[in-house]
């Protein structure tokens, strides 16, 4: 067979591979050959027709049947070839290193067909004696529009396994001396690993969506190199990825991690953070001991303890052994998850700043070295690594923006162009790397359009990762901003991220338990699926996500203040009971005492403080959030009063709703800001700004008196009566809620109504007919915040006076 083909790609001179020679005498041998070139393949040579016919095998081979390798066959190599090791200069055919991974003899189990003939035929079947690869195999022409495609499959006999196999991670290794009986043992189901293993790690693929899911697990996406690490009673190993040793550079982690006094193999990620707990990128990148910033590894899985291989324990059972192997470290820590809850799992982790969550089977086994459709990978922003190809000039800068490119069906394809995102001294360390890698022509096959931008072409060895609006028709990347290079991946690997479509949605379902870290905080959840709102099958893990999204917003109108628990651990249609007192709190739970003339005694309240304890309320059952209306440090003095519009049975929302109006005409006469929201019930409430500068007492009076004003207007409507019978159906002009130790509910708590409604701030505006109660609820309210933001906001800021509020409604 010709070897024309072999010589027209290769300069003899400069590259160390053998020369063109063909041999007539086939002695069926064949090599595989690990290629780290552009992209990292492995080469199968089989010696036939005085040849060595040749294909490169993406993946590598696998001796699990149910893996059909793509085979691409290339030109015939010299027989000499089969023992060709080592590097392949740059700037030749093939550069990169090449070693050989296997190699033996071959023959075919069909005695009536030889292998030459085989081969025209497009199917070869094969029997391999190598050290790695072993037994039957069929390598089959697709013939589907690309002749160069053929397909390596090993059939199944006693040296196939059921393992996962991954060549280049750690393919099954059959020693000279194991007998033939033990030949025959099938392999483990799950491959066990070893202490000394250099372990690729199991990857996520980019999923569309979040998602909720009872058998999932979310964890944060932290934005920085993903390292194994090796610990043996005080000695340590940290790689990246792609096998680099991190020692060196992380050299705190490493003294970390020493005193583990333990056998173990962690899997995590490598983080800056700034002063917010933010990952920080570039800063990473440039790590050094005088780097800004706090070095953390976050570990989120285990894949060896003390001898025991875990590969094949479930997620959840792995991680559940993390927390105590990395007790009292200072550097590493356990990354914390949370289960079934990912939509707001998601939104907390947008909202605090970090790039997206990553989503997890909690059952899944863990898979060195492959890509994944049970991790996925969720961001809000599109990000992406690329490859730099070159650099336009600029006159008023270091240079104008980076050309980027990404390998596409096997080529390497230009992507787009990157200005932004990078200081004048990032530029200047840039432009220092990229002229080390000048290259006379472009890297890509295709001409491309940089629109009159003179270009500056480099070897497309350096990575680096940016941020980007979207994908444009062309293929390209929409407004990129450069967020740093990235040392930890191979220019292989740097291609476009599908992406897949999420599990199927389960909106109300949620596992029965987990714990969310809040503020470092864990908090714990039980009986997430429980039904609160029977009719509506709205559960209590939609409670709490609907308070984990407006924490942050509600939080200002609880903290200081003692809280009443208003509970319905069984739901809304079972009673409910007020809970004041709390002796069995978790430690991080903040309380006051109050000492209660009634009860003759101190009570201990409840302080919501935080999100965690707010969330803590809500896995009790708090579905109403019910503060006083004074903080601790001037309890006796209100920061507001309250009119409570009450109505009868007998009453329609628009006649609450024409209540209020007047309400308001009362209040621009006194020239108050009154402050209305939905009592999430059948009424509505209005806030009077109080300011912490009166006491309860004279603000319930001065209440009572704007109340009289209101009732002037609308005698034939209103009601003073406390009695109900006596009230005669009318709204009920409650000024009673201004006492002391009175609760009412919180702008945006929840109600235990029909509909899981919410007790929500409203425009004077919208208090108009044609409004309604059930308009707003926990699903829809979280979106309108974002709308329309805190129309409650200027409450705390407020304070009337009461003295010139009388004297200007006793003037009219």
């Amino acid at each position: 067979m010709s070897l024309d083909e072999y010589k027209k790609k290769r300069n003899f001179n400069n590259t160390p591979e053998p020369k063109a020679e063909s041999n007539d005498e086939d002695l069926n041998r064949f090599v595989i050959q690990r290629h780290q070139a552009t992209r990292l393949h492995y080469d199968l040579r089989l010696e036939i027709g005085g040849t060595l016919k040749s294909w490169a095998i993406p993946k590598g081979p696998s001796m699990n049947p149910r893996d059909k390798r793509l085979a691409v066959h290339t030109e015939d190599h010299p027989i000499k070839y089969l023992k060709f090791e080592g590097e392949i200069p740059k700037g030749n055919y093939g550069a990169g290193q090449m070693d050989i991974w296997d190699e033996g003899e071959f023959s075919s189990p069909l005695e009536n067909k030889n292998l030459l003939q085989q081969y025209q035929n497009g199917d070869l079947k094969l029997q391999f004696s190598g050290k790695k690869i072993k037994g039957n195999f069929a390598l089959v022409n697709t013939k589907q529009g690309k002749e160069n495609h053929w397909l390596l499959i090993k059939k199944k006999d006693e040296f196939s396994t059921d393992l996962i196999y991954d060549a280049e991670v750690y393919a099954e290794v059959y020693s000279e001396n194991i007998s033939e009986e033990n030949k025959k043992i099938r392999p483990p189901k799950v491959r066990k690993l070893k202490p000394e293993d250099t372990v690729k790690p199991m990857l996520a693929t980019t999923a569309k969506e979040i998602f909720n899911h009872p058998d999932w697990i979310y964890e944060l996406k932290w934005d920085g190199y993903r390292l194994i690490a090796h610990v043996d009673h005080g000695e340590v190993r940290i790689y990246s990825r792609n096998g680099i040793n991190y020692n060196s550079k992380f050299p705190l982690l490493v003294k970390d991690l020493e005193q583990i006094d333990q056998q173990a193999i962690v899997d995590g990620e490598v983080v800056i953070v700034d002063k917010n707990g933010l990952p920080d990128f570039q800063a990473l990148q440039n790590y050094d001991k005088n780097t800004p910033g706090t070095l953390r590894f976050y570990v989120f899985d285990m894949l060896f303890l003390n001898g025991h291989s875990m590969l094949e324990l479930p997620l959840i059972d792995r991680k559940s052994l993390i927390p105590e192997v990395l007790e009292d470290l200072d550097y590493t820590f356990y990354c914390d998850h949370i289960e079934g809850m990912g939509t707001a799992f998601y939104k907390k982790a947008i909202d605090s700043g970090m790039e997206g969550v990553i989503a997890k089977k909690s059952d899944t086994t863990y898979a060195p070295g492959y890509r994944t459709e049970n991790w996925l990978k969720i961001k809000a922003v599109e990000s992406e690594e690329a490859i730099i190809c070159g650099y336009t000039n600029s006159k008023g800068a270091v240079f104008g923006s980076l050309i980027l490119g990404m390998f596409k069906d096997g080529q390497l394809t230009y992507v787009g162009n990157c200005g932004s995102g990078f200081s004048n001294e990032k530029q200047k360390e840039l432009l220092a790397k990229m002229k080390d890698l000048s290259a006379e022509k472009s890297p890509f096959s295709k001409k491309i359009n940089l629109k009159g931008r003179t270009p500056n072409w480099i070897i497309p060895e350096l990575i680096c990762e940016v941020k980007f609006s979207e994908w444009t028709k062309s293929g390209a990347m929409r407004h990129p901003v450069f967020k740093g290079l990235r040392e930890d991946k191979t220019t292989t690997e740097v291609k476009p991220e599908a992406k897949i479509e999420t599990p199927e949605r389960s909106e109300k379902s949620a596992s029965n338990s987990g714990n969310l870290d809040i503020g470092g905080i864990s908090v714990p959840f039980t009986n997430l699926d429980k039904i609160y709102w029977p009719k509506d099958k709205i559960s209590k893990y939609d409670l709490i996500e609907y308070y984990l999204q407006v924490s942050e917003i509600m939080l200002p109108y609880l903290k200081d203040r003692p809280q009443n628990l208003h509970r319905h651990p069984n739901g809304i249609q079972q009673k409910g009971f007020y809970q004041k007192d709390n002796e069995s709190l978790p430690d991080w739970v903040a309380t006051t005492s109050i000492y209660s003339e009634s009860s003759e005694k101190n009570i201990e309240y409840l302080l919501c403080q935080n999100e965690a304890t707010l969330l803590y309320m809500a896995n009790l059952g708090c579905i109403e959030i019910n503060p006083w209306h004074s903080k601790i440090g001037n309890l006796d003095a209100p920061d507001y009063g309250v009119i409570d519009l009450d109505p009868s049975d007998k009453n329609t929302f628009e006649e609450v709703i024409e209540v209020a109006q007047a309400v308001k005409e009362v209040l621009d006469l006194a020239n108050i800001d009154g402050f209305c929201k939905t009592s999430g019930s059948r009424g509505l409430h209005i806030y009077i700004p109080f300011g912490g500068q009166y006491s309860y007492q004279e603000g319930r009076d001065f209440i009572k008196l704007l109340c009289y004003f209101v009732q002037d207007k609308l005698p034939e409507l209103t009601s003073m009566e406390r009695v109900v019978k006596a009230r005669k159906g009318n709204i009920y002009l409650d000024y009673l809620q201004n006492r002391r130790g009175q609760t009412i509910a919180a702008p945006y708590s929840v109600r235990p109504r029909k509909g899981a409604t919410v007790s929500i701030p409203l425009e004077w505006d919208e208090v108009k007919s044609g409004l309604k109660i059930t308009d707003f609820n926990i699903f829809n309210v979280p979106q309108r915040i974002s709308e329309i933001g805190d129309l409650f906001k200027e409450l705390g800021s407020k304070a009337i006076n009461m003295e010139n509020a009388l004297e200007r409604l006793n003037a009219e």
